[in-house]
């Protein structure tokens, strides 16, 4: 790491001696590690830094090595290499010391080594400029000071460990841990932090750094970059931190996309992260997204780090337009009574024949997308003199009402005296969109279905009753796609589908007939070009590896024709196209108030 960002540096900065030249490639800017450290160091002279999750030290150690080696080497420019007149030990033309580096850590044990880290950096890099300069420096490393302090960092007050008029940055990595993971006191640590901001109990530990640093910011020039998990710049997350943020007069310097950090354990753990550098101060700078190797020089960059105006998207329990409502399928809570593989639904009908009229097909988001049916027996429809005449379902039926009295939940129990029926029943009776719940993110289209009522779907998929096949083509197409992943929140990295965040605040266009009708026909066209290969899942269909030419030709022709219906050119890129939908989404906000 230490070289991508010595190199980095030598790339892009002017030290206060002279210009460092390199032919360092430029691709180095755009590793993720190395943006944190760019921003850091963006000035010609380095002030004081602090990292408020310091842990071991190792942004502190890396930062103030590559500094150092940047200094060496203009020291290295303005000398040329000739041997540096004086007394040994009297002259020390070094400038950048561990001194301007602060750190704040709860760990004691890391508070140790975190210390014991820059004094040794200090003095490896005091050895490289004795062997540059040839010269012999005076020069004990622990007498040097390292600014580490021990405590949580969420209940100290920055400014008595460095004022904030010595401060210029804040940078770190600071502690991964989601909203339903904290224990009791981070929980206390993001309630006091946020006090009075609504829904605050869903944001992630790490969104109290951004506070905390935004606070420090107000009225200085400090600037700020943080590692963090990428939930915190998708979904419901974006309106409850950003949001706030945004209104206290923060603004996004430069961000760095979603992107896996390998752990260096042996068991390699994969957090998906995203770095984003931030101030109150005006900057000259350009702002920059960098993402999957690009960067593309923003305007403005949204709390959804693409470049668009500081909107965020509020939970809506309706959507903003006049489309059919979307909700979850079914959710049986029987303890597995009602449902069945295929094997097992013919055993049951072979010992219990009549039983086979109350069998119907059973999908959620795996058995859609790998292409196979579970079964449920669905009694509710069934009257109480046909279900006696059916020992085997009643033996079903009692199972079911046994579990849930059983229940811890009272919500459970409560319905325990209507066993034959489902917790949360949604059986449309016409034709239906499905959208899975979760889809891969290298997927370019989440798979839906248009299906027909006889199928029951779990509570692992959304379902939109009485949609029509216009709602599925602008539902498949690029444009809702490239809402989606904008605004959605992630498993991982994986897109997660919402109806409260995706579906219901989607501008939808306004077609013509003669558009609506071409959307229509577009839309069949992708269905017509699954069924030419019935032996293939969704799985298969939609590997960007494998995916049929038929089947892309077909995705492709309707997303110009919704692309049409919205009036965007055809070579409008994603970025552009988000940015349009949020302006009619702000549009169609204000006429809703």
């Amino acid at each position: 790491m230490c070289e991508i960002v010595y190199n980095i540096l030598i790339t892009n900065f002017t030290v206060h001696r002279c210009i460092i030249r390199s032919n360092a490639p430029s691709n180095l800017q755009m590793q993720p590690l190395g943006c944190i450290f760019v921003y850091a160091l963006n000035c010609i002279t380095f002030g004081t830094a602090i990292d408020p999750a310091a842990g071991s030290g190792n942004f502190l150690t890396e930062t103030y090595i590559s500094l150092r080696r940047l200094e060496n080497d203009a020291l290295y420019e303005e000398h040329r290499g000739q041997m540096m007149l004086g007394g040994e030990g009297e002259y020390n033309p070094i400038q950048v010391s561990i001194g301007q580096f602060y750190g704040i850590e709860i760990n004691d044990f890391a508070v140790t080594v975190a210390k014991t880290a820059l004094w040794i950096a200090e003095s490896q890099m005091m050895q490289e400029t004795e062997k540059l300069m040839q010269i012999n420096l005076n020069f004990l490393p622990l007498k040097s000071y390292a600014n580490i302090v021990e405590g949580n960092a969420l209940r100290i007050d920055w400014e008595s460990v460095v004022p904030k008029e010595k401060l210029n940055y804040i940078m770190g990595n600071p502690p991964f841990v989601g909203a339903r993971l904290m224990n009791t006191i981070q929980k206390d640590d993001v309630l006091s932090i946020f006090d009075g901001v609504k829904n605050n109990g869903n944001l992630d530990y790490v969104s109290c750094w951004y506070k905390k640093a935004a606070d420090m910011m107000t009225s200085t020039k400090i600037r700020t970059a943080l590692v963090s998990t990428n939930s915190i710049t998708q979904g419901e997350q974006v309106a409850i931190l950003w949001k706030n943020l945004f209104e206290n007069g923060v603004h996004i310097d430069f961000a760095y996309r979603t992107f896996k950090w390998d752990s260096e354990a042996s068991l390699k753990a994969h957090v998906h992260c995203v770095i984003v550098g931030f101030s109150k101060a005006e900057n000259s700078c350009e702002k920059r997204v960098f993402d999957n190797g690009s960067v593309k020089i923003a305007k403005n960059i949204s709390g959804y780090l693409v470049e668009a105006d500081n909107i965020v998207i509020e939970s809506r329990k309706k959507s903003i337009c006049d489309v059919p409502k979307i909700g979850i399928g079914n959710k049986p809570i029987d303890g597995g009574f009602y449902l069945f593989e295929e094997k097992e639904m013919l055993a049951f009908i072979e010992k219990e024949p009549q039983s086979k009229l109350y069998f119907r097909k059973w999908i959620g988001s795996k058995e859609f997308i790998n292409g196979f049916f579970r079964y449920c027996l669905w009694l509710g429809d069934c009257s109480p003199k046909e279900l006696r005449s059916m020992p085997e379902c009643l033996k079903r039926v009692e199972s079911v009402k046994k579990f849930r009295l059983n229940s811890s939940s009272a919500g459970t129990r409560k319905i325990a005296d209507k066993p034959t029926h489902f917790h949360v029943e949604n059986m449309p009776k016409s034709n239906f969109v499905l959208i899975p719940k979760v889809s891969s993110e290298n997927r370019r289209y989440v798979p839906m279905g248009f299906l027909t009522p006889d199928i029951l779907c779990s509570d692992l998929v959304f379902i939109i009753p009485d949609a029509e096949l216009y709602h599925f083509g602008v539902l498949t197409s690029n444009v809702h796609m490239a809402w989606m992943r904008t605004v959605c929140g992630r498993l991982k990295s994986d897109y997660r589908y919402s109806k409260d965040i995706v579906y219901n605040n989607f501008p939808w266009c306004n077609p013509t007939p003669e558009q609506k009708a071409k959307i229509e026909k577009t839309a069949q066209a992708i269905l017509d070009a699954r069924a030419l290969y019935p032996d293939c899942s969704l799985a298969d269909l939609y590997d960007e590896t494998t995916m049929p030419p038929e089947l892309r030709k077909a995705h492709q022709a309707n997303d110009f024709a919704v692309m049409a219906a919205y009036g965007f050119d055809r070579k409008i890129t994603e970025s552009e196209c988000v940015a349009e939908l949020m302006k009619r989404y702000q549009e169609l906000v204000k006429v809703k108030k």
